[in-house]
């Protein structure tokens, strides 16, 4: 499976594997986040091996849109993590099938997954948000390159520092976003996802930000003029023939 393996919902944090060198820690002490479970209830359930209330947020987001659908899972490769030297910054990624045509796919990994008693009570769940996409395929199997792309966009946040927000773009180089295609769709626009709403949560807030294809003639235009009106003025035009911005990556069509 290159870069995925199977999906497996525990796996060693940079805590755990800090704490097997680390003979005493100073004891952490926080306030009680209203709303939400006590602090010393979270301390208690975080002895739980097979406790992870970040990825429940996400899985409890996009049941309210799926139901009980059981999405595709795959996993980033462990020897490939950052934890371990490896340039993979994601646990994984699922993929739902929408009954609107497209695939949905969701990263896990850009919020606090698993159980940390320094994420308790936070503003925001680490980079305050996972990555959607929805990609028009036939199968799962054509969504691979897209879990990359986004692996790649995770990557750049991790090692940068800088994060992504709605209405904001990723010019990219002028390659099409699924390389070695000759695809017209370039570039990227961010948006709230148009069905999985954004929550708060016991590590602070979790909202789903989903990348919206589009082609180099209109990234250039955006990046030359740089300001969010362009591309509020894409974003418009695209929500009239497509409410939930699906990607078509056959799709040739320019709107400036």
């Amino acid at each position: 499976m290159g870069l995925f393996d199977r999906f497996k919902k525990k796996t060693p944090t940079q805590d755990e594997v800090l704490n097997k060198t680390i003979v005493e820690k100073e004891p952490i002490i926080k306030e009680d986040k209203p709303g939400f479970m006590t602090f010393a209830d979270y301390s208690e359930k975080s002895q739980s091996d097979d406790w992870s209330p970040g990825w429940d947020v996400i899985d409890a987001a996009f049941a309210e849109v799926y139901g009980e659908q059981e999405p595709s899972h795959f996993a980033t490769r462990l020897e490939k993590r950052a934890l371990f030297g490896g340039p993979e910054y994601l646990d994984g990624y699922s993929i739902y099938k929408s009954d609107k045509g497209y695939y949905h796919i969701v990263t896990y990994g850009m919020t606090q997954l698993y159980s940390r008693l320094e994420s308790y009570g936070e503003d925001f769940n680490k980079w305050g948000y996972e990555m959607t996409f929805k990609l028009k395929a036939n199968s799962v199997e054509e969504c691979h390159w897209a879990m990359n792309m986004m692996g790649n966009l995770a990557r750049y946040t991790f090692t940068s520092g800088s994060f992504f927000q709605e209405n904001e773009y990723v010019l990219g180089d002028g390659s099409p976003l699924e390389l070695e295609s000759d695809s017209k769709m370039c570039s990227l626009l961010i948006v709230e996802d148009t069905e999985v709403v954004g929550r708060d949560s016991v590590h602070g807030q979790t909202d789903f930000l989903q990348l919206v294809g589009i082609t180099w003639h209109d990234a250039q235009i955006i990046n030359e003029h740089r300001t969010r009106g362009y591309v509020e003025e894409v974003l418009e035009k695209i929500k009239v023939d497509n409410p939930d911005f699906i990607t078509d990556m056959k799709s040739e069509r320019n709107y400036l």
